[in-house]
């Protein structure tokens, strides 16, 4: 589907229809990214500066649909991740279906470099994951083990695939990631990511900004394009894995 005409305004119930799940049982990933017309993934050092309400309304709608929101450790201390925070009315959608009223959040951190008093941790609704690897240091896998569940996939980093089959073997196949570059390369890297959900930011910001992907080996990976709708002079792109 497509939105018609620049300026045009997108609203909760178009956005869920849109971002609708095929089935929610079978284990998917679904990233989500913000970027400038120019391919920049920040604007001083954090995503939030490139989204606008349309944007942010996206996001709390992907929130609302996923069982797990998946994020690298750098990125819950580049963006100051507290509590998810779905909206009420995300709220209301998951107990009208079933669900818990926001999902659960997964932090990925091979290193474990996570101090167990951060916001992410003291502001959490619903307790925390953490995945690493078996290579990382067993003192800071007992301190996190106090403040969230600990999940070690892969021996000396984070095996993506691993990681994916756990969280749905928890009762979480339905997976959101919100970055960093490297977690989504690292997905890429073993054609693990099933859709990304882009919006695309009216915004030239040059400077060194990163790209949404860091890291791995060079690979094209065909997607096919789901919608694109304009929210006044953003636009928010769904592409999904083609297949066969």
């Amino acid at each position: 589907m497509s939105g018609a005409g620049g300026g045009a305004r997108v609203d909760r119930a178009q956005l869920v229809d849109a971002y609708a799940l095929p089935e929610r049982n079978s284990p998917s990933v679904r990233m989500n990214f913000v970027m400038s017309l120019d391919g920049a993934v920040t604007l001083d050092g954090r995503s939030g500066g490139l989204g606008d309400d349309a944007d942010r309304l996206a996001m709390d709608v992907l929130r609302s649909l996923a069982d797990v929101v998946l994020v690298g450790a750098g990125t819950v201390r580049a963006e100051g991740y507290g509590g998810l925070g779905v909206s009420p009315e995300g709220v209301a959608w998951r107990r009208a279906h079933g669900l818990a009223d926001e999902p659960r959040l997964a932090i990925v951190s091979a290193s474990l470099d996570l101090e167990p008093g951060l916001p992410v941790f003291a502001e959490a609704t619903r307790r925390p994951i953490v995945v690493t690897g078996e290579a990382s240091d067993p003192g800071r896998r007992t301190a996190l083990a106090a403040v969230a569940d600990v999940l070690v996939c892969g021996e000396t980093g984070v095996d993506p695939t691993a990681m994916r089959d756990a969280l749905a073997a928890a009762g979480l196949p339905q997976v959101l990631c919100e970055g960093g570059p490297h977690l989504f390369a690292s997905l890429i890297e073993v054609d693990a990511v099933d859709e990304l959900c882009l919006s695309l930011s009216p915004l030239l910001v040059s400077g060194d900004a990163g790209r949404i992907t860091a890291g791995g080996h060079e690979h094209a990976r065909r997607m096919r394009l789901v919608h694109a709708l304009p929210a006044g002079d953003l636009l928010l792109l769904r592409y999904a894995r083609l297949r066969g």
